[in-house]
């Protein structure tokens, strides 16, 4: 019989937000555990985020953008990952 393979699952945040020639990008990790931490220290691009989750064992599953030029300048990227359970 095959054993059913379990899975988690994590949310990877990017958002930049820009006002003429400021602008600042942050990386937000949301845990299977529903743990919220802010990991903007540990690289700037979320290839580097991404990859870093690649080495703990996360698979990315899907990426979406959501853009909002009124105003300024905003991008929310989500990065949804998942790895199977132990």
């Amino acid at each position: 019989m095959c054993a059913m393979v379990t899975w988690e699952y994590a949310l990877l945040v990017r958002r930049y937000q820009g006002q003429g020639r400021s602008f600042s990008v942050s990386f937000i990790w949301y845990g299977p555990d529903g743990s919220r931490l802010d990991i903007t220290a540990y690289g700037d691009t979320a290839i580097a985020h991404l990859n870093r989750a690649g080495r703990e064992g996360w698979e990315l599953v899907s990426a979406a953008e959501d853009v909002n030029n009124v105003q300024g300048s905003t991008e929310v990227h989500r990065y949804h990952l998942k790895r199977p359970l132990d």
